[in-house]
């Protein structure tokens, strides 16, 4: 076990807390027993390890990677009942659907061990989903999105600016943007920024290259890897999944004939509908529904968008569709912040059965939502708004 020690260790000591998710100030630390879930590379790890850094006893803490080469020979039953022997009550667990059987011992441990805490973390979703029936009513679930454009600035520009309510954007956006732009120099270059390299932490690494590089890769791994862990796929269908994000990530707002649609990536139609619900659940892809039909497999999607910009340029091959990429970044941000987005008989999404949007360009009119009670429009290429013409890139503040 002291290599496991070791290299937590290392860890703690190489991470850095200037820049802390948001999520952060939501979770309950206190709870016995948390799981935070969220897709790959969006900072779950950074996250663990930046509260147990911050915020607790190292000698008492432990954070270990369940896909660690060590738990090929030893059980997690043993390392944790050796780490509490030893004094510790505060158990990280990274990566956890990475570990057969992990949903039965991590329930044995929050039974009989009440004074651990267990903190969960997983890429996986679909392997997560499993976990459900049997550790809902024990563990708190959080999620964990892609990066807000905000949270981009602050790891880019390290620029500490404020969030804002739904609310607050549609009543005072006139003012938000006065008060942002006294630190803010020029909100729609970083918005561009944003588009094309924005949605995960690691964009640090390197340049635009090799970014797009590294979600290409993580597309490959999230197909190829995760989705046969969690479910019994052909290898065929996993290159059929492959050309349908392409398709999508090429086109204009998808608006999908899915019959069209299963003939261009050669399967069926019900099998197409299977394939979407697929990504959705692998966090490639957002399935757009009307609040009216709910959320049946078999209800086709009215749009389907993938899941931030940046898999769309990573996709597009440096082509990207403008409506696209805006649709894409408003459904980001709104969802992120938590606001359930839904498509509504008229404009483009409608905000928790309350707020329709209708998302364009600065030259956009209204026509499409005129009449409709609570009906804004979110406008690119506007730094400031009037009225119900809202700055697109002012929903990145939301979170």
């Amino acid at each position: 076990m002291e290599v496991l020690v070791t290299k937590y260790r290392e860890l703690i000591g190489g991470v850095k807390t200037r820049f802390v998710r948001g999520l952060a100030e939501h979770i309950n630390w206190k709870a016995q027993a948390v799981c935070i879930e969220g897709a790959r590379g969006t900072g779950k790890s950074t996250l663990m390890l930046q509260h147990i850094k911050s915020n607790l006893p190292l000698d008492k803490t432990l954070y270990l990677s369940v896909d660690d080469l060590y738990f090929t020979q030893h059980t997690l039953i043993d390392v944790a009942e050796q780490f509490y022997h030893h004094g510790g009550r505060h158990l990280f667990l990274d990566e956890v659907h990475k570990y057969a059987d992990w949903q039965r011992e991590v329930k044995n441990l929050y039974d009989f061990k009440p004074q651990l805490q267990l903190v969960v973390s997983g890429s996986s979703i679909l392997a997560l989903q499993r976990s459900e029936a049997d550790l809902s009513r024990r563990m708190l679930r959080y999620y964990l999105p892609e990066l807000s454009l905000r949270e981009f600035i602050a790891l880019k520009d390290r620029l500490v600016l404020p969030s804002f309510t739904l609310t607050d954007v549609l009543e005072h956006h006139t003012q938000i943007v006065d008060e942002l732009k006294r630190k803010l120099e020029s909100p729609l270059k970083s918005f561009r920024d944003y588009l094309t390299m924005g949605a995960y932490p690691f964009f640090l690494e390197g340049g635009k290259q090799d970014y797009l590089m590294r979600l290409n890769q993580l597309i490959n791994v999230i197909i190829d890897y995760d989705l046969p862990e969690a479910r019994s796929i052909e290898s065929s269908t996993l290159a059929k999944l492959k050309k349908l994000l392409y398709i999508v990530s090429t086109a204009v707002p998808f608006t999908p004939n899915i019959t069209r649609l299963a003939d261009q990536v050669g399967t069926s139609r019900n099998r197409l509908l299977e394939m979407l619900d697929l990504l959705e659940k692998a966090q490639l892809i957002h399935n757009l529904r009307s609040a009216a039909f709910g959320v049946s497999l078999m209800n086709k999607p009215e749009k389907v968008l993938l899941h931030n910009t940046s898999l769309i340029m990573a996709l597009a091959e440096g082509q990207p569709n403008d409506g696209n990429l805006r649709e894409t970044f408003f459904y980001t941000q709104l969802s992120g912040a938590g606001h359930r987005v839904t498509y509504p008989k008229a404009g483009d999404f409608l905000i928790d059965g309350s707020y329709t949007f209708e998302i364009g360009g600065k030259g956009k009119s209204g026509k499409q939502i005129a009449g409709i009670q609570n009906a804004f429009l979110a406008l690119d290429d506007l730094e400031y708004g009037t009225a119900k013409k809202i700055p697109l890139w002012l929903f990145g503040f939301l979170y």
